[in-house]
Order: structure tokens, then sequence, then C-alpha cells
């Protein structure tokens, strides 16, 4: 399915069961679509845990030999089968890894030269923002969500205090509007429009960590440009998850990890980006000293690698990037829209809030509900306790994680989730919820007394 399709999910899901001679939340449906799934083979490149191997189950709930429904992979993603091969491959020989920066270049949507793979995310951001935000008496602000990544967060006061910045003064934050949790592309550009002058850098994020929300990459890009900002995003969880064309959109600067969608393991080698436009202009350092031999910087993006990229983290970054190699964003992206949009309808479908029966627990998607405006990611919030509900699905065998204050974030990732995992999700939070319910019922009760 593409994008830009009028055809919606829903329509396509229940069109899909009309035929099947079923209803769409029937699980014939889910199998049919995983036997119709042309990426079902990328399934088989991953180690999928076992129940029996995540920690907090409750084996006298589930069968421990059965796979994990795995839906963390916005946090970290499951390890690519080859890594084990390619690492005793270095280790024997100590040779030097194959080429991968290619399948970054495609991902990303950059060209080869404006792309490199080094250090972790936030040392990429403070390389960045060190060559990208002078500040001037007239502009020296810093556009951001309020509800940026903390470490975003910290990564702009420290930039700002660098430069003797009042933080208060200049570091601006989006808030959404009250009672809504994502924010409406039109405000973000109405706040570009009306403090641009005085807007040095524009970071935002490509995909929301908490709440899902995909941001108008390209509109905002040109909106800062027009007014004389830099625009640079973090694509912790976009690169890898949404089609990306950073080049042609001429994003100034970007940055990610590769531990989530990229599947490269805890602490993989980060990746950044600068738009070939600023090679001549931006450089990461000056570099004096009283030598007869002058120090050449490589130019572009290169000129800001620290080290050479440790090999064994190369080794299963390439991994990943080889399945990745073996299909398109494109089709990624069609298998996503619709493995989500499965997720979406079977939510609304089994937990939407019923004002007629106040006592029925309902679950409410915070992540937007367009198509455009979000990955494979959906962040769910509930009206019984969302600690409650995320232990007793740890106890099922079911891998997502949740954030504070109200959040569960699931995330079907088309590289290795099945529609059958969405349907068994559906089936094991059923099961959380009548356990959630029975406990705050019983704590109620007991405090009557």
């Amino acid at each position: 399915m593409d994008p830009s399709s009028s055809v919606l999910p829903e329509t396509i899901l229940e069109q899909t069961a009309s035929r099947l001679g079923c209803s769409p939340a029937d699980k014939k449906l889910a199998f049919h679509l995983d036997e119709e799934d042309e990426l079902k083979h990328l399934r088989k490149c991953f180690f999928i845990p076992k129940v029996k191997d995540l920690p907090p189950t409750d084996l006298s709930l589930v069968n421990g030999e059965e796979s994990c429904v795995y839906f963390a992979g916005n946090s970290l993603g499951l390890q690519p089968r080859n890594v084990k091969t390619y690492l005793d491959e270095e280790l024997d020989k100590w040779k030097t890894p194959k080429q991968v920066l290619i399948f970054i270049v495609v991902i990303s949507g950059a060209q080869r030269h404006e792309v490199a793979l080094m250090n972790g995310l936030t040392v990429n951001l403070h390389l960045q923002m060190l060559s990208f935000f002078k500040p001037t008496p007239r502009r020296c602000k810093i556009l951001l969500e309020a509800r940026a990544f903390p470490s975003d967060h910290y990564a702009v006061e420290s930039q700002l205090r660098l430069h003797g910045l009042d933080v208060e003064k200049c570091m601006l934050m989006m808030q959404p509007r009250e009672g809504e949790e994502t924010l409406r592309t039109e405000d973000i550009l109405a706040v570009i429009e009306k403090e641009g002058d005085s807007i040095a850098v524009i970071l935002f994020s490509g995909v929301q960590y908490y709440t899902g929300q995909l941001f108008d990459i390209p509109r905002i890009t040109k909106a800062g440009q027009e007014k004389g900002c830099f625009v640079g995003f973090d694509l912790a969880h976009a690169v890898g998850n949404v089609e990306l064309h950073l080049h042609d959109w001429g994003v100034d600067f970007a940055c990610w990890c590769s531990y989530k969608y990229l599947n490269s393991g805890a602490g993989g080698l980060a990746g950044a980006y600068i738009h070939e436009k600023h090679f001549q202009s931006i450089k990461p350092f000056k570099l004096e000293n009283n030598f007869s031999f002058k120090l050449q910087l490589s130019e572009g993006i290169n000129g800001f690698r620290l080290s050479n990229p440790p090999i064994l983290l190369v080794c299963s970054l390439q991994a990943s990037l080889e399945v990745f190699g073996q299909t398109t964003m494109k089709a990624l992206r069609r298998k996503s829209i619709l493995l989500t949009g499965y997720l979406e309808y079977l939510i609304k479908h089994y937990y939407n809030e019923d004002k007629t029966n106040p006592e029925k627990p309902f679950v409410k998607i915070i992540t937007p509900s367009q198509i455009e405006e979000r990955g494979c990611q959906l962040t769910l919030s509930f009206s019984l306790p969302i600690k409650s509900v995320f232990k007793e699905l740890e106890k099922r065998g079911v891998a997502c994680d949740m954030r504070e204050p109200n959040a569960l974030r699931v995330a079907p990732v088309p590289l290795y989730n099945s529609f059958h995992d969405v349907h068994r999700f559906i089936e094991i939070l059923g099961s959380a919820i009548t356990s959630s319910k029975q406990t705050a019922n019983n704590t109620a009760l007991s405090g009557s007394y």
C-alpha cells in the first residue's frame, strides 16, 4: 500500500475479510495476510525470542516454547541471524568489513558523501550543533519539541550554556494544544513564521519517541530555511521505519542511532548526515598548531568523525542492513501501513470507549490516525492503571515498553513482525486487561473495609 494511496488500511482489511467470508477480527484474516505478505521471508533473518526467554514471563499462563510477541523494535531491534557469522569472521581474519554505507544511503535518502557511521547519537548531535549553532544577538534561539527525548533536551541546553545564553529565553519549546497529545503541523509552521528571525536552529524528531507522531520533515525544513534557520532532525525513531529523502528535502543535518529499527544491538554505531551544500562553509573544528605541517580535515561529513568506526560494531550493523538490502523502504512502508492499520483496527474494534458502559475498560490511541503522520508505532493509554496492564502483558510473553506517565508503546515492525503477531497481541491484551481490572477491583474492595 502506497502512503499516498487513498485506500485506507481499514478498507483493505474489511474488503479482504469479506472475500474470505469472515470478520476483520477473525484470526483467519491474520493468517491470510501473512500468506500473502511479500516480505514474510525476512522474519527468518532474525532471532525471535521464545516466551520462556523473557524474564518476567509467568509460565503458568503461557506456553514457554512459543515465540514471544515482540513489539519493542522501537526501543531495541531484534538480532539478525548473521551477526555471529560476521563477528566470527572478523575475529578470525580481522579483515576490513564490507562497505555498508550504500545501505544507509538508500535508507536515509542521502548522497553517499553526505552520511557517515560514527560515534553515538548524542555525540553526533553535539558535533553538529557545534558547527550549525552560531548564535548572534539577534538570532540565538533553538526551537524543539517540549517532549523531545531527554538527551536531546540536555544537548540543546548544553549548547546554549556553552555560548553563555539564557536557557529560559533561548530554548523555545513547542507544546501541543490544550487537551491534545500531538503537535499540529500548522502550529509548528506558525511558530517558525512568527519567531523565525530569532531562531538559529530548529531541531525536531523525525518520529516522536513518545507519541509516535511522524513530523512533516520537508515542510518544516522549507519553512525554517525560508526564515534563515538551520533545520536538523533526530531520526532515531524514523530511520528504517519510514521513507526518508534527506538530500532531496534539503535537510541541513540529521543524526540517528542504529539499535532500534536498524537492529544493530545495544550501543550500536550511530549515523550522521550533513547536506552537501554545507561542505565548504561548515567545519567541525578549527585546527591550529605551531608545527611546520598543516592538518587537513576530510571534506564534508567525514570531517566530523572522531576515529574510524569500530569493526565489530560495523559487523552487527552490516548483518541487519543486508536484510534491508533484500527489499526496499517503499515495500517495507507499504507493509507497515497495513500491519499497524490492522493493529489500530482491532484495538478500536475491541477496546474503544463505550459511553453506555462506563465500567468497560478502554484503550485510547495517542498516535495520529492519519497514516502520513505516523510510522509503525502506536502509543496507547488505558482507563486502567498502566503499570498493571504492562506487568500482565510481560507475564504473557509480550515485549513492548511503558513510558511515564501513562503510555504503552507497541511497534509491529514490518521486517520481522507478522499479522498473526498482531492478532496474538490483541488476544493477550484482552487477558491482561481482565486481570488488571480484577486486581483493581480487589484493591478497591480491600480499601473499603
